[in-house]
């Protein structure tokens, strides 16, 4: 398991000062435990009225934890087509904050759950019934702010630290387009980001579901905007069922529970009270001549669009279906009892992106989540009966159930259990999951399958980001070092010479993929937050992480002065060894890159797609195009795009 940053601290400022205040998140924690000041005037009269309030980590958070129980999303099974009306709603995210206008799928946030039965097509009209102004404000900070603590980000506090709203954001009308993540459709149906639609009309598509039993998702993802229109409210999940799954006889019905996490902030009135409104509030940290936009993380954790809620249990087995809806944050998530000690044994992984594992997993290391990877738990509170348990985010370096404010986590914890006395139970964990898993092995894929390399730059050279794809050549036919001249050399001592192709999204498209190929793409990481990289369409299978000395990688170059060389190759998480279409691609820390490779066959559909990192605010620099042709197409044309086979 590689533990890597979250990304405040990996950015080219004066960041790392934020883990001072780590100190101070504690003495908060130990004040609130013994009585001491823990809520925002405004709030004080509630708090003293209730048993149990819960005390935020921060006491400036203002609101309550564990106020309301968790709701769970109405689920919709279609026999027919279905149409899902985009609709705006008032909702509580809060017991204590007044409705929050939304931007919703049939008036919920999040939207309905759709269960469909693996291999029954069907028909879906998006209808885009959305009226007047994007619902959250957008303001921009400074890494540094006049009356902050130093060494905690801004952006830990709710409100607008005196900026001014971005006055593109707030002109913004609706116009949306609706990916299924994770489908196996055709590039007509998947939700191209360009193709929006604007209030009246409806996006037709039609989703095979000839995939195993996963949980996949769905959610807007009109370009560019999508930070905004997450954000405002437009997601929901897809649960793929099949026979395979139901001859397990998994907790159903109302102990299998979908768990939606994201992050938010909010707005603050003129006397510092919350007012509902959701607030976009990022800092751009600046190293001249760079202006770099440090990706969204909130204050505020909503599990099924409620902040901070409970979940009363019964002593017994339930199957969560966890999402990371966030914009950027990496949830590592740990369930700990009244004592912040990690419960042991209790969670249980059966499941990833793509479909059931193989065999179960126990997890009492964090459960480590990027921005919309997903996670099938199985918790057994059969021996915890009468206890209060907690699932919490964490650091690596910081004990669980503790806030870290300088990295962040103003408030570790995510869902309150409440665990009853009486229940019963008939389920037994199988030793055996799903028996049409297999583990892939490189000794798989066909002799001559592509291999592909995508670099992810560091912040700062020149500015956010890049995503750049790259080819093999001889390192004597270009100059080196030089600009998008990348060298690596691997486990086996061979040093590769690597070009950049492109890096834009408006760059020509570089990859063409014959219908039913395997390939193999790697992701390289030359420092900055974790990218989280989703691939339209295929489904693969992660082989390896690999770290490298990222020292030679020059920002100012743009390329490598020495070669990056391997330093070693740390194991795989329990759900990313099964079949996934995210992985976190984090970047080591003291001058350490990581390298991911990953394995799929693109042999569903055909159509023009996109890869991209999944996290917001890179979604729409660091996004790129490949086409998936029938290979019968191909052969008509001598040639075509062959470069594409040596990247």
């Amino acid at each position: 398991m590689t533990e890597t940053s979250d990304g405040f601290d990996d950015y080219p400022t004066d960041l790392s000062r934020r883990r001072l205040l780590f100190g101070v998140g504690a003495a908060v924690a130990g004040a609130t435990a013994l009585g001491g000041t823990v809520l925002g005037p405004a709030l004080v009269g509630e708090r003293e009225a209730r048993a149990d309030p819960g005390v935020p980590g921060m006491p400036e958070l203002l609101l309550p934890k564990f106020a309301d129980a968790l709701p769970i999303p109405p689920v919709l099974r279609p026999r027919g087509d279905l149409t899902v009306r985009m609709r705006v709603a008032n909702v509580k995210l809060h017991a204590h904050l007044p409705p929050t206008p939304l931007w919703t799928y049939d008036g919920h946030f999040p939207g309905p759950t759709i269960e469909v039965q693996r291999g029954r097509r069907l028909r879906v009209a998006w209808t885009n019934e959305l009226s007047g102004p994007l619902p959250i404000v957008a303001v921009e900070i400074p890494d540094t702010v006049p009356g902050r603590p130093p060494g905690v980000p801004p952006t830990n506090y709710p409100g607008r630290d005196g900026a001014t709203p971005l006055a593109a954001v707030a002109g913004l009308t609706p116009w949306t387009a609706v990916h299924v993540h994770g489908a196996h459709s055709g590039g007509g149906q998947d939700g191209w980001a360009e193709n929006g639609l604007s209030p009246g009309e409806s996006q037709l598509s039609e989703y095979s579901n000839d995939q195993p039993a996963t949980a996949l998702w769905y959610h807007d993802h009109a370009m560019h905007i999508s930070r905004f229109t997450l954000m405002s409210g437009l997601l929901g999940m897809y649960l793929i069922r099949d026979d395979e799954e139901s001859a397990l006889r998994l907790p159903r019905g109302k102990y299998e529970v979908p768990l939606v996490l994201c992050d938010r902030n909010l707005d603050l009135d003129a006397a510092g009270k919350p007012t509902g409104a959701l607030l976009h509030k990022i800092s751009i940290a600046r190293t001249e001549p760079a202006r770099i936009v440090v990706p969204f993380a909130g204050p505020y954790t909503l599990v099924n669009g409620v902040i901070w809620p409970y979940f009363e249990v019964e002593p017994r087995w339930y199957r969560f279906r966890v999402l990371n809806a966030s914009n950027a944050r990496v949830f590592r998530l740990v369930l700990v009892d009244e004592n912040n000690v990690v419960v042991p044994g209790a969670l249980k992984v059966i499941g990833s992106d793509g479909g059931l594992l193989g065999a179960p997993s126990t997890v009492d290391e964090p459960l480590i989540l990027s921005s919309s990877e997903r996670a099938d738990i199985l918790i057994d509170f059969g021996a915890l009966a009468g206890r209060r348990l907690r699932l919490v985010n964490t650091r690596p370096g910081t004990a669980p159930g503790l806030p870290d404010p300088g990295n962040g986590i103003a408030e570790p914890d995510v869902l309150q259990f409440r665990v009853g006395r009486r229940g019963h139970d008939d389920f037994r964990l199988p030793a055996k999951l799903a028996p049409s898993f297999t583990r892939l092995t490189p000794a798989d894929l066909p002799p001559d399958v592509t291999r592909r390399l995508v670099v992810l730059t560091p912040p700062g050279s020149p500015g956010d980001p890049e995503m750049w794809e790259m080819t093999e050549v001889d390192p004597a036919e270009v100059t080196i070092p030089g600009d998008g001249i990348v060298q690596l050399r691997g486990a086996d001592g061979k040093l590769r010479t690597y070009r950049r192709m492109s890096a834009g999204y408006q760059d020509a498209t570089m990859y063409t993929v014959p219908r039913d190929a395997w390939e193999e793409w790697s992701f390289l990481n030359l420092g900055g937050p974790p990218h989280p990289m989703h691939i339209h369409l295929v489904r693969f299978q992660a082989f390896r992480r690999e770290l490298f000395d990222a020292r030679g990688f020059d920002v100012r170059i743009r390329g490598t002065k020495t070669p990056l060389t391997f330093l070693s190759q740390p194991e795989l998480e329990a759900h990313e060894t099964g079949w996934k279409d995210v992985i976190r691609v984090a970047s080591g820390q003291d001058g350490k890159a990581e390298l991911v490779t990953v394995a799929g066959r693109f042999g569903h559909a055909t159509g023009r797609y996109v890869y991209h990192c999944h996290l917001l605010e890179h979604e729409h620099a660091m996004m790129r195009p490949f086409v998936v042709t029938p290979p019968e197409v191909l052969a008509l044309v001598s040639g075509l795009d062959e470069g594409h086979h040596h990247g």
